[in-house]
């Protein structure tokens, strides 16, 4: 079993790598159209999976994973089981600014490290947004002075609760 370590490889000039990891594929392909359509100052590439671990065949050509961005539908317990499966194949040092959990269908639990999501084409194109800032600066492409303050900005829940109207 390989584990998936964030610096394993060289990156390349002003492109980053989002990896998709959704075991029911519902929301994956919409917001891997989202990323790639937003226009940016540097090139995105979309890698999609359905869990961890990675095909051990292509790893020698698989280019550096800047972001991984597991899709958890909090009404689906196999989505959930997937994801912690899927955990296990990660090096520590990846949760280190190198992953993000993007919930669907559930509210916004863990405050700074989920984002929420609705699966509007609004609510899909506003998580690629959002999406596009963390990757940016999990890539290295921010400066590294506003980094912190700026992706605990990004990483807060947007929807609000039943809890916080009342």
């Amino acid at each position: 079993m390989a584990l998936l370590t964030p610096y394993s490889k060289v990156p390349e000039l002003n492109t980053a790598t989002v990896l998709l990891v959704e075991n029911e594929e519902e929301l994956q392909s919409k917001l891997a159209n989202a990323l790639v359509r937003n226009e940016n100052d540097f090139n995105v590439n979309v890698r999609l999976a359905r869990k961890l671990p990675l095909p051990v065949e292509n790893k020698e050509t698989r280019p550096r994973i800047d972001l991984i961005v597991f899709i958890v539908n909090l009404l689906s317990e196999r989505s959930l089981q997937s994801v912690e499966s899927s955990l296990a194949h990660l090096h520590s040092d990846c949760f280190l600014g190198k992953v993000c959990f993007l919930v669907t269908d559930g509210r916004c639990v863990l405050r700074h490290v989920t984002l929420s999501v609705s699966q509007t084409a609004d609510g899909v194109n506003a998580a690629a947004v959002r999406l596009l800032n963390i990757l940016k600066v999990s890539a290295g492409m921010s400066p590294i002075a506003t980094t912190a303050l700026y992706l605990s900005s990004l990483t807060r829940c947007s929807v609000t609760s039943e809890l916080e109207e009342d």
